[in-house]
């Protein structure tokens, strides 16, 4: 029988990954066999850019965590995975999906966006939201596009004043 010691650890580690959970806008389970260290090593800088953290937790511990907060991630828990957990919404996941086209041994499998189960088809649907910057532009490009249209529309009625 296990000491009281490892459970109490545990339990901590099932707690951490509840409060991760709780605290993240946006919590992507992928599988990762297969890639380098180096190659895990870049993903975890471009994702700490995006203000996200992968961790690799124990397939049973991260069920019982799930079972906790009623999630379930039935099928997708076998083998190796990684969790990442982002503070915001779109940009880890962007990052993370950008990283599996460039790298097919990165499984992008299933998440908890928002509080609730995103399946894969979800996932790249977000992934292909543009970022907040260029949603922006396209809003500030609309925006230019009535303002010239508008400053044509003027210039041709004073030419036609000046005219008469």
């Amino acid at each position: 029988m296990a000491s009281t010691k490892i459970l109490d650890a545990k339990k901590e580690i099932v707690n951490n990954i509840i409060d991760n959970i709780k605290n993240s806008e946006s919590v992507i389970l992928f599988q990762y066999q297969g890639l380098t260290v180096s190659d895990l090593s870049d993903l975890r800088v471009k994702l700490r850019d995006a203000d996200a953290t992968v961790k690799v937790y124990k397939n049973t511990l991260l069920k019982r965590a799930l079972d906790e907060l009623n999630l379930s991630f039935d099928g997708f828990l076998e083998g190796p995975n990684a969790i990442l957990f982002g503070k915001n919404l779109l940009e880890p996941i962007k990052v993370l999906s950008d990283f599996a086209k460039d790298h097919d041994k990165l499984e992008i499998r299933v998440g908890i966006i928002s509080g609730s189960v995103a399946d894969l088809a979800t996932i790249k649907e977000y992934a292909s939201i543009p970022s907040r910057e260029g949603l922006l532009t396209m809003l500030a490009a609309g925006m230019m596009e009535h303002v010239r249209n508008l400053s044509i529309a003027l210039n041709l009625y004073a030419e036609g004043k000046e005219e008469n």
